[in-house]
């Protein structure tokens, strides 16, 4: 057998070996757990079942009326993820800021941050892994039961929960990025908000903005699923549409959620240009 040119050996074969076979130990009870069975699609059953429900879709539903209908709550999804962003970013902004250890002038001055700023910092890290353990579509059950049905519920479940999300990676952004520029201006008596915005922000911008966006844009398809539970928006219409089993109507609302996403795709490709 001839031996293989010591050039073309990949000299982490051990760890991407031990690596697989991890990933492979881990994965097996996994879907041994989840009793996943492809198979059931295929089966006799489980194809008449799936034939019968796309049968529905056609024709889609082309009204005046409906159409129209459709397209203002393809608006309002849009507003409920955008305004949703909006306080979400009032969250996580004053979040981060608060909780980022690159922009404490205690850890400067002692090596180490003093106690009522590292117990501040930790409580706000808490906080916001609080926010977003708890999924959005659980936020719009609560909020429809306390305020209603309707936008609100979404907007303010969005709101917290992406608030907690986006803090979360705003502080990863902030304390993994060069701090050399932060680090000397808070050691020249800046304070912590100038040394964000003339050092830490316009190094980490790109990247924030990047994440702001495509946070943006898993609103919205959030906020379709939200729908759902009552919170507004082009789901509840669907949801309202598949309970009268209107197929039809369904089927032109999947595609104009298609149409949105990839609206918002253009707009989020735009923003990056500018900004970048």
């Amino acid at each position: 057998m001839t031996a293989v040119p010591r050039e073309w050996r990949d000299p982490a074969w051990r760890g991407r070996l031990t690596a697989a076979i991890v990933f492979a130990v881990i994965l097996g009870p996994a879907f041994y757990l989840t009793e996943f069975n492809p198979a059931v699609l295929w089966s006799e059953a489980g194809a008449s079942a799936v034939r019968q429900f796309l049968s529905t879709f056609l024709p889609p539903a082309t009204s005046p009326e409906f159409l129209w209908m459709v397209i203002e709550a393809a608006w309002k999804t849009v507003a409920i993820a955008t305004v949703g962003m909006a306080i979400a970013i009032l969250i996580a902004a004053p979040a981060a800021l608060i909780a980022t250890r690159v922009l404490s002038v205690s850890r400067l001055a002692q090596g180490r941050m003093a106690l009522w700023p590292s117990a501040l910092r930790t409580g706000m890290r808490w906080l916001l892994i609080f926010l977003r353990s708890i999924p959005e579509i659980v936020w719009a059950m609560v909020f429809v039961r306390a305020v209603g049905l309707g936008d609100t519920a979404g907007v303010m479940a969005i709101g917290i929960t992406y608030g907690g999300m986006l803090g979360k990676v705003y502080i990863e952004i902030l304390e993994s990025a060069d701090q050399q520029a932060t680090t000397a201006l808070l050691r020249n008596g800046a304070g912590r908000l100038s040394s964000f915005w003339y050092a830490a922000f316009p190094a980490c911008l790109p990247e924030l903005l990047s994440y702001t966006i495509y946070r943006w844009e898993c609103a919205i398809r959030a906020s379709v699923v939200m729908g759902f539970v009552g919170a507004g928006g082009l789901g509840q219409q669907m949801e309202l549409s598949m309970k009268m089993l209107a197929g039809g109507e369904v089927l032109t609302m999947l595609s104009m959620f298609v149409l949105l996403i990839f609206m918002a795709d253009l707009v989020s490709a735009a923003l990056r240009k500018v900004f970048a």
